[in-house]
């Protein structure tokens, strides 16, 4: 038991690797040892629980009640007396300290733990049949409304192809949950405005869930993934819970832990895969690589211990999970200013659970405690990194680490500074350029074109105003400025426009809004990256240059200056509110229709912060064209848009495309 075979958890996916824990290979442990899994039928799970995390459904909040530790749940133990004095909770929490030991002890006579554990690296992980591993997963249609799987397998040895190909299905899968995310906000308050504001606010990140566990796009169902689920980097952060089940980091919207039932489990034992730890208990602990995790249940509708907790549900997960020595993903709840749902979600990395007890908490009952290390060899926590960003954002300009070489590059022309930072050499280049905010066309890009004029609205451009006619008779934005659907060109507002500045349509015109910094790589060289979370659809900053035309490029290609071909960009605009697998009329954008990009942006002498970002044929930021300043088609700006939620601290990359036709060297040539 516990040797996996080779997994595919995608549709077309490459074959993966996979292995024991003792890293044997498991073709050839598999060919000494055939085992018959019995067909099990999931129960079906609640699409919310009530607001309470972690509670266990009970329906007393009376203090005196018996308290019993279970191991199963569908089997009553005989009630026990009440506590009739307040000053015997200690002896009574005595007696439930040894009926947890016995607990302990009858469940290993139970499910005879001694002949499971004669593989010592069994892990209670059920094996794949062989005749199976590919028929389950190879059709995606039977994915669609699939309940979740009982086999937890643990996914190992990814290739680095196969380390991009889950990162780009992870990547999309979120782009598609945001996007509808936005898209529903949109409807939503398009609907607000003609009921005159009566209806209530909807709940874009419910919805957007929904539909797309109708559609069949929430991943690894089919699978449940011990350890790290492929595709997801530790740092990675989520706005909503919900967003945590469409790519299977944490299966429930509200119990903080994941666990397989015994139901479901094919040797009976429960086993948890993941918590999240938001501090919703009063007696958790948490530094870091050391958790002390109370265990879910006994809180009343006000979150406050209100009654015993028993070793049953996602509790009994737990110590299954230290008995077995079963990894569990952490996920960190924090508090985060500017955020839609007021917090934010870290993935941290794996942890080992090492220790369970039952202790009097400090509201008195009995609550049951669980300590948890991190695994060693693991990439920094994002919430320790979110952190130390913050203390960045935080900190005076002259208390600021060792490696800031530059406190703005802008040189006060953006509206933030803009930071340099080198702890590797001496290398200054970034300070050495003139600085654009926005980018230089030839004079006579503004005369041609015509001026089609502006809209005359107040207090805000309107559905049927003329700007909201250029693109297509919708807003591009949301109200919170982000990028509802990518298109082939956008048309902002502009100076023969009567809209205020705060006008909706008008967002990458108004410069960056995070605090960037260019810094020194290793891997990349110079790279940009953020001390700010940047939420998927967010303006980043306008690709600056001196625009050429085609004839002046080719000669400065001849000088050996560093030139950008935007004709050679990925149409990453494309991907940003393709809703094709929701909607079954869904058409890909393309009015206005734009010719060809036929210029090249010269970026060695004048530049900005965009010029930094390296290339990935994965990026998390798109180009998206914009027109504001004049109308000439053939001359679009080239604006920069969050693709997912970029952490702090976190590259930002680019997709520059392929070889150019015009030189045969990429789009940027340094």
């Amino acid at each position: 038991m516990g040797s996996l075979i080779d997994l595919n958890l995608y549709p077309d996916s490459p074959v993966m690797d996979t292995t024991d824990v003792a890293g044997g290979n498991i073709r050839e442990a598999t060919t000494a040892l055939t085992l018959s899994i019995p067909k099990l039928e999931p129960k079906e799970e609640p699409f919310d629980e009530p607001p309470q995390s972690r509670h266990s459904h009970t329906n007393s909040s009376n203090p005196n009640l018996n308290f019993t530790l279970s191991t199963q749940p569908d089997t009553s133990e005989p009630a026990q007396q009440p506590v009739s004095d307040e000053t015997d909770v200690y002896s009574e929490f005595n007696r439930i300290s040894e009926l947890f030991l016995t607990a302990f002890s009858k469940k290993t006579d139970k499910y005879d733990d001694a002949a499971a554990l004669m593989d010592p690296n069994s892990q209670a992980i059920v094996p794949v049949p062989e005749e199976n591993q590919h028929s389950a997963v190879s059709d995606s249609s039977r994915r669609r409304n699939q309940q979740r799987s009982a086999e937890l397998v643990r996914v190992t040895n990814l290739g680095i192809e196969d380390e991009r190909y889950f990162r780009d299905v992870v990547r999309k899968t979120r782009m598609i949950y945001d996007s509808l995310r936005v898209f529903c906000a949109m409807e939503d308050e398009k609907r607000k405005s003609h009921m005159y504001g009566r209806l209530p606010r909807a709940r874009g990140d419910l919805k957007s869930a929904s539909v797309m566990k109708d559609r069949g796009l929430w991943l690894n169902r089919d699978k449940r993934i011990v350890g790290a689920i492929p595709g997801v980097y530790i740092g990675d952060v989520f706005f909503f819970r919900m967003e945590l089940c469409v790519v299977g980091m944490h299966g429930l919207p509200q119990a903080g832990i994941d666990y397989l039932t015994s139901s479901q489990s094919a040797n009976g034992d429960p086993i948890a895969t993941s918590i999240i730890v938001s501090g919703g208990y009063e007696d958790d602990q948490d530094a870091g690589d050391v958790i002390i995790y109370t265990g879910h249940g006994g809180q009343d509708k006000h979150s406050r211990q209100a009654n015993h907790q028993k070793l049953e549900g996602g509790n009994l997960g737990m110590e299954r999970s230290m008995h077995y020595g079963i990894e569990v993903r952490v996920v960190r709840g924090l508090k985060y200013e500017g955020s839609p749902s007021g917090k934010v979600y870290v993935y941290d990395g794996l942890y080992k659970v090492v220790d369970s007890w039952l202790e009097a908490g400090k509201s008195g009952f009995g609550v049951i405690k669980f300590k948890l290390l991190r695994i060693e060899n693991q990439p920094e926590m994002g919430s320790a990194i979110l952190k130390y960003a913050q203390s960045l954002r935080n900190a005076q300009i002259e208390v600021k680490p060792k490696g800031y070489i530059c406190q703005d590059m802008s040189k006060k022309k953006e509206n933030i500074p803009v930071l340099v930072f080198n702890d590797i050499d001496n290398n200054h280049e970034p300070m050495f350029y003139e600085y654009l905010v926005t980018s230089v066309f030839p004079p006579f890009v503004y005369h041609l074109g015509g001026n089609n004029g502006g809209c005359n609205c107040v207090s805000g451009c309107l559905d049927d105003c003329i700007c909201t006619a250029k693109n297509g008779g919708a807003f591009a934005y949301d109200h919170n400025g982000l990028l509802v659907r990518g298109k082939p060109l956008i048309f902002e507002c502009g100076p023969h426009c009567n809209c205020p500045p705060s006008c909706q349509n008008r967002v990458s015109q108004k410069g960056i809004r995070n605090r960037f910094e260019v810094f020194r790589s290793r891997e990349t060289g110079w790279g940009v990256r953020s001390l700010d979370l940047i939420p998927a659809g967010s303006f980043i900053c306008e690709y600056t240059g001196v625009v050429l035309t085609r004839q002046q490029a080719q000669l400065f290609t001849m000088n050996g200056d560093n030139l950008v071909y935007p004709n050679r960009f990925g149409e990453r605009w494309a991907e940003w509110g393709d809703l094709s697998q929701i909607f079954t009329d869904y058409v890909r954008p393309s009015y206005p229709s734009i010719p060809p990009l036929d210029f090249a942006i010269d970026v060695s002498r004048m530049r900005n912060v965009a010029c930094y970002m390296s290339h990935s044929s994965c990026p998390n930021v798109l180009v998206q064209l914009v027109l504001y300043d004049h109308s000439n088609f053939a001359f679009p700006h080239l604006m920069l848009f969050a693709m997912e939620n970029i952490p702090p601290m976190r590259e930002l990359s680019l997709d520059y495309g392929e070889t150019d036709e015009w030189t045969g060297k990429l789009s940027i040539c340094n």
